[in-house]
């Protein structure tokens, strides 16, 4: 057991939108409140130090730019966050028993001991201060680590973290599949083909939650144990 922490977000950092807690809940940060409006984000695996070079670290993966926004405001750092501290952490659905061969991996994938919780915790102590330096900085650390199993997977999570159903934690406020127009898990087309026939049609994106209205979504078995520390 140990103390719960906390990752502290802005309003500006996150550009006005629904930022996922990592117990299913969201809040709504207002872009027009300023910098001054802040929410605690409750951490489940990182230290805050922690999370904040996560993040800083996926905002180099996946920068806001010109083109649109990347993953500070997708909320990217609470999706590993939350895929850390569940089943796929701890290596629970992959085979993890010996002999480990890791010059295996281009041809059968990871075969190392290693579960991605602990890959994640040992690459991170090497990368303290990282969230401190410069954009250029940062990207020369991410330039020296980038054939590493740590930054295989920090690459592959960010991506997911930036297009998931927002149900995982990430593509807050769906801004992951606003950039690329897809319209989510939606069931029919029927209702909208008469009406936008011979038309552009590009629907609002809604997520697995709103398409299913009313299903209960039943709590994992880390999120029942995380409510008993």
């Amino acid at each position: 057991m140990r103390r719960r922490e906390f990752l502290v977000l802005s309003a500006a950092s996150v550009g006005g939108v629904l930022v996922y807690s990592l117990n299913r809940q969201l809040t709504r940060v207002s872009a027009q409140d300023g910098a001054s409006q802040s929410i605690r984000v409750p951490l489940r695996f990182f230290t805050q130090s922690e999370a904040l070079i996560v993040a800083s670290a996926t905002s180099r993966i996946f920068p806001t730019d010109n083109s649109g926004p990347g993953a500070n405001e997708a909320g990217v750092v609470i999706y590993i966050d939350r895929q850390l501290s569940g089943p796929w952490g701890r290596d629970r659905h992959r085979y993890t028993q010996p002999p480990f061969d890791e010059s295996t991996q281009e041809e059968f994938g990871y075969q190392g001991k290693a579960s991605p919780r602990e890959i994640y915790r040992e690459a991170l102590k090497a990368l303290e201060g990282f969230d401190r330096l410069s954009a250029d900085d940062q990207d020369r650390k991410l330039k020296e680590i980038e054939h590493t199993r740590f930054f295989e997977l920090l690459r592959r999570n960010t991506i997911e973290g930036m297009f998931c159903d927002p149900l995982h934690g990430g593509n807050a406020d769906m801004i992951g599949w606003q950039l690329i127009g897809f319209p989510g898990p939606q069931m029919s087309w029927r209702d909208d083909i008469d009406k936008h026939f011979g038309k552009a049609f590009r629907p609002k994106p809604m997520s697995l939650t709103q398409v299913v209205p009313g299903r209960k979504i039943q709590p994992s078995e880390d999120e029942l144990d995380d409510k008993k520390i």
